[in-house]
């Protein structure tokens, strides 16, 4: 039994079968295989309920669907995971709608938005615009989320002297851009130069800056001044701090009636 089963093995034509039949098995399961892996469902994100542009996508506003492997490779562009959607935004011009998918063309963090600074303002408030420049800026060190003071410099009506002094304490900055409107603190690698720094204040301390900006003849300059990360941690009421700079200010404007 054993000397024909040698003979057998040894025999070149049952060795090309047997060839054969393990090329055969292989291609078999190999095939099976990328067929299986091929139309595995794979569950991703999508939309519970429709999501509009600058809106941001929360834990709750997910669902799950199951989509075949083949389907999402030739789509590629398609988030599968659900941590690369919460928390970000839907970008302007667009709106994904109940059950559909999120595609990374839609996605944005809150910083990328054209708009957002101009987010979540509380009414009664306006956003201003001060011009700076690197040294303004004291070197791109006041970021966006940081609090500052914003002095004035004047000359005095009476005798030309120098006037310097706090205006307004405790200012959130909302961005930095540059002269092309560009977010200067986008990302680590952005060497843009400062051009505008913008903050939200009440309409009525707005109207002061505009008026102050707008003056001339007395060489009025509005400085920020940056504080330390404690003052930016508790940084207290926006506010007045010099009543005389306000009237200095006001006196030399003509009040419309209401």
């Amino acid at each position: 039994m054993g000397n024909t089963l040698k003979k057998f093995l040894k025999n070149k034509n049952t060795v090309t079968l047997l060839g054969i039949i393990a090329g055969v098995l292989v291609l078999y399961f190999s095939y099976n295989y990328r067929v299986k892996k091929a139309i595995e469902p794979i569950s991703v994100p999508v939309a519970k309920v429709e999501i509009g542009a600058t809106k941001e996508i929360t834990a709750d506003m997910i669902k799950y669907v199951k989509l075949s492997s083949s389907y999402l490779n030739k789509n590629p562009n398609i988030i599968r995971n659900a941590s690369q959607v919460i928390g970000k935004r839907v970008t302007t011009g667009t709106t994904i709608p109940a059950n559909g998918l999120f595609y990374s063309s839609q996605i944005v963090s809150a910083d990328e938005l054209p708009d957002a600074a101009f987010s979540n303002i509380p009414d009664g408030y306006t956003i201003y615009s001060l011009r700076v420049d690197t040294s303004k800026t004291y070197g791109n060190t006041i970021y966006p989320g940081n609090y500052i003071d914003l002095y004035i410099t004047a000359k005095n009506d009476n005798d030309g002297k120098l006037i310097y002094s706090k205006l307004i304490s405790s200012i959130k900055v909302l961005d930095v851009k540059d002269a092309s409107g560009n977010h200067v603190f986008k990302d680590s690698k952005s060497s843009s130069a400062p051009a505008y720094m913008l903050f939200a204040v009440e309409d009525s301390m707005y109207l002061l800056l505009k008026k102050a900006e707008l003056i001339r003849g007395n060489d009025i300059e509005i400085l920020p001044v940056p504080r330390n990360s404690n003052y930016t941690a508790n940084p207290g009421d926006t506010e007045i701090a010099n009543e005389y700079l306000e009237q200095f200010i006001l006196q030399k404007t003509f009040p419309l009636p209401e």
